[in-house]
């Protein structure tokens, strides 16, 4: 009983030091943070064609970065590993419907997992430094795994689902699977083509 209870509580420790160490780069407005080359909108549900109110907020921040102009580029990224499900191309029309330019948008349909997405977002797409947009049980987790990728990255918080208690205590098993992931230096599943931020976005859509 006291093994177990040890390990519960080194779990919870993971997500809590994840969060103190990179406290200072979370921010809560768009006037704290610091220009980038990037903004990644994490994949989150789609419902009936549409991004979820949760992936929406995601993409309202992502575009709120772009019009003032503190990134260049928006990258969404997500699953899109069968034609029943998509998380990506709904982002792209409610980007596109905001204002933002075609050739800015780029997406990223093998971002099957946070770790995943920041790794493609590295070595794919050629990103040095990036806002991260997600909601704030799932930006500490992301914004960690980005930098020990070697991302400059700051993070934005979206709105929505912050009185969940199940999304933080989800991030409890997935913090532990991010220490792995790093830990033991996983390639995602697919890399292929390189599709540099320098290019245009919509070489990526299809």
């Amino acid at each position: 009983m006291l093994a177990l209870l040890a390990c519960a509580v080194l779990s919870l420790l993971v997500p809590i030091a994840m969060r103190i160490s990179i406290a200072r780069f979370i921010h809560a407005s768009v006037d704290e943070v610091p220009s980038a080359e990037v903004a990644i909108v994490l994949g989150a549900s789609v419902v009936r064609g549409e991004p979820s109110p949760v992936l929406a907020k995601r993409a309202d921040a992502a575009i709120l970065l772009y019009k003032a102009k503190k990134v260049e580029k928006v990258l969404v990224t997500g699953d899109s590993g069968a034609l029943s499900h998509d998380e990506v191309t709904p982002v792209r029309k409610y980007l596109l419907d905001a204002g933002v330019a075609p050739e800015d948008i780029f997406l990223d349909h093998a971002g099957f997992d946070t770790y995943s997405s920041m790794y493609r977002a590295r070595d794919v797409f050629g990103a040095r430094s990036a806002t991260i947009v997600t909601q704030d049980f799932h930006l500490p987790r992301a914004l960690w795994i980005a930098r020990k990728l070697g991302i400059k990255a700051d993070g934005l918080i979206a709105g929505g689902g912050e009185s969940s208690l199940v999304l933080y205590m989800r991030e409890i098993p997935a913090s532990l699977k991010a220490l792995l992931d790093v830990t033991t230096k996983r390639e995602p599943k697919y890399l292929g083509t390189p599709y540099p931020l320098s290019g245009t976005g919509e070489i990526t859509w299809y």
